[in-house]
């Protein structure tokens, strides 16, 4: 019997590792493949995109954010991998009526660690999640220091940046910059109060919203701001994803 808590509280107990596994959240689906669970995933979302082959090929039950539930139940998993933050609780407590659901809820670093301990103690590969989490907490520790004011886009029509207590918070504190919202989550801000706020960085993220060169153009009053486009996978995939953080900030030299 595996038994342990999920990172929102809930019990979860399987008789024996998993062998059919459905995954809501892109970043844990990519973090099954570096475990080397092909097989045993049977089941991902459409925007579960790495690796490639797994989004051609395997089975898709809907949206983060709509599961098809009758999908899912047709494909009798005895582990469902989801997330606070991407999956709805309407979605989550539905499945957890019929199968066991592992909840993530991810703000730090040790979050993350901890998740992906879990998740291969569910899966049994928690060597791999033990030798995963050393070689990325190596790597934070070489990650470049850089220093000033940041913002961090990650919507338009209307812009919406990152506050404190998510991921990407979390990431911007690890190389050093200051994030100048202060509320929590994600905050709602016109093009106009980021001019006044005139950050140090701007960083137009990939995802959700998929910025691109002509929207550093619509700051260009903004003279003393460094505007970059930025990887949104690499800040806010939290997984075996962290595993190109270190190189991927030494490139981007802010």
């Amino acid at each position: 019997m595996i038994s342990l808590k999920d990172q929102l509280g809930n019990l979860v107990q399987l008789n024996a590792p998993a062998q059919r596994i459905v995954s809501l959240v892109p970043s844990q689906t990519e973090l099954l493949q570096h475990y080397g669970l092909e097989n045993e995933t049977v089941g991902i979302t459409k925007f579960c995109v790495h690796p490639r082959e797994w989004f051609k090929n395997k089975e898709r039950i809907g949206g983060t954010k709509n599961v098809d539930i009758e999908k899912v139940k047709k494909l009798n998993p005895d582990l469902i991998i989801g997330n606070k933050e991407e999956n709805t609780p309407d979605d989550i407590h539905a499945l957890q009526k019929d199968f066991p659901v592992y909840i993530s809820d991810i703000v730090t670093f040790d979050d993350a660690f901890q998740m992906m301990k879990d998740v291969g103690i569910l899966c049994g590969k928690e060597q791999v999640a033990v030798d995963l989490i050393d070689a990325i907490r190596e790597d934070v520790e070489d990650f470049p220091k850089f220093s000033g004011t940041v913002l961090y886009a990650i919507w338009k029509d209307p812009y919406m940046v990152c506050g404190t207590h998510n991921f990407i918070h979390s990431v911007l504190e690890k190389i050093g910059l200051t994030n100048l919202i202060k509320e929590p989550r994600y905050v709602e801000i016109t093009k106009e109060e980021i001019i006044a706020l005139n950050p140090d960085y701007l960083l137009l993220s990939s995802e959700p919203y998929p910025f691109s060169t002509k929207n550093i153009l619509e700051f260009r009053t903004l003279e003393d701001t460094r505007i970059f486009l930025v990887d949104g996978e690499i800040f806010s995939w939290y997984g075996s994803r962290m595993l190109k953080m270190k190189d991927y900030f030494k490139e981007l030299a802010l």
